[in-house]
C-alpha cells in the first residue's frame, strides 16, 4: 500500500519564532519563516503522528454566513469513524481541512500549500456560493497528543449563502448554526474548534472588534473554477502586508 507523505516543519523552529498556546492572530510572523524551503519536508504520516519534534501543518477552514439581520452562523459537523484522525472521531467541529501531501507538490510545485487546501476542500465539501476568504491566525495546543504534532492554519470563508454541503460521507450532522448556540455546547467540540470559537467569536472578541469585515471581492463560485492558489495568495497579501513572496517560498522539499 502506498505511504502517504505529509508536510512537516521542526517544532524547535516554531518555538524559536515564539511558542504560544491557543490562538495567535499574527499568522504572518510565523508562516513566512515556517514555509521556507529549507525548513519544510514531506515525511511518512505514520512516522510523524507520534513525533512531537515535528509539526504537521494543517489548513483549517471555517465557513461563516451572516444574514440580512446580522445573525452569524457557522458551518459545523460531527467527525465520523472514517475520518483520517482516529483520535478526533465523534467530535464536533467547525473546521474543514487536512494534511498537505507530497502529491500536492507534484500538482503545484510553486504552491503546494494552496493546492493542498484546494484539494482538501474539494474532497470534503460541496461549495456552491460566492465567498470572501482570508487567513486569520494559527492554532497550537500542546496539551493533547494530537495537538503536540499539529499546527493549524486558520482560514475564514465568508459565504454569501449557506450553500455548503458534505461531500465526504463521514462528515455527519452538518449544517449552519448560530454562534451563541455553538458556544453553549462548547464542550462537545474538538479542541481546535473550541479555541477558534473562543478566539474569533467569543463575547469579548465581538464586543471589542465587532463583526470582522469582508476582505476582497468574491472570486467566483466555490467549485474552484478560479484557482484557489491565486485567491489564497492575494487574500494573504492583503491581510498580512508583508508576505508578497509567500508563493515563491512554498516550493517545499520532498
Amino acid at each position: 500500500m502506498r505511504t502517504e507523505r505529509v508536510l512537516v516543519v521542526p517544532t524547535a523552529l516554531f518555538h524559536r519564532l515564539g511558542r504560544f498556546h491557543g490562538f495567535c492572530h499574527d499568522a504572518g510572523r510565523y508562516l513566512e519563516e515556517l514555509l521556507k524551503p529549507g525548513h519544510t519536508r514531506f515525511l511518512p504520516r505514520g512516522e510523524v503522528e507520534e513525533d512531537p519534534s515535528l509539526k504537521q501543518l494543517i489548513p483549517y477552514v471555517i465557513f461563516r454566513h451572516t444574514d440580512a439581520a446580522g445573525a452569524v452562523r457557522l458551518f459545523y459537523y460531527t467527525r465520523g469513524s472514517g475520518q483520517g484522525e482516529g483520535r478526533l472521531h465523534r467530535k464536533r467541529s467547525i473546521g474543514v481541512g487536512g494534511h498537505i501531501s507530497a502529491d500536492d507538490a507534484v500538482v503545484s510545485a510553486a504552491d503546494p500549500y494552496a493546492e493542498g487546501l484546494r484539494r482538501e476542500l474539494d474532497e470534503e465539501v460541496i461549495l456552491d456560493t460566492l465567498y470572501r476568504q482570508r487567513c486569520v491566525g494559527l492554532i497550537n495546543d500542546d496539551r493533547t497528543p494530537v495537538g503536540q504534532v499539529h499546527l493549524g492554519i486558520v482560514h475564514l470563508f465568508d459565504v454569501q449563502t449557506p450553500a455548503v454541503r458534505p461531500r465526504e460521507a463521514d462528515l455527519l450532522d452538518c449544517g449552519f448554526e448560530r454562534v451563541d448556540r455553538l458556544m453553549a455546547d462548547l464542550g462537545s467540540f474538538e479542541t481546535w474548534s473550541q479555541i477558534c470559537l473562543q478566539a474569533l467569536f467569543g463575547r469579548r472578541r465581538r464586543a471589542r472588534t465587532g463583526r470582522t469585515p469582508l476582505v476582497g471581492k468574491p472570486s467566483g463560485r466555490l467549485n474552484f473554477g478560479y484557482p484557489l492558489g491565486h485567491q489564497f495568495a492575494a487574500a494573504y497579501r492583503r491581510a498580512s502586508g508583508g508576505l508578497a513572496r509567500l508563493r515563491r517560498r512554498l516550493a517545499v522539499r520532498q
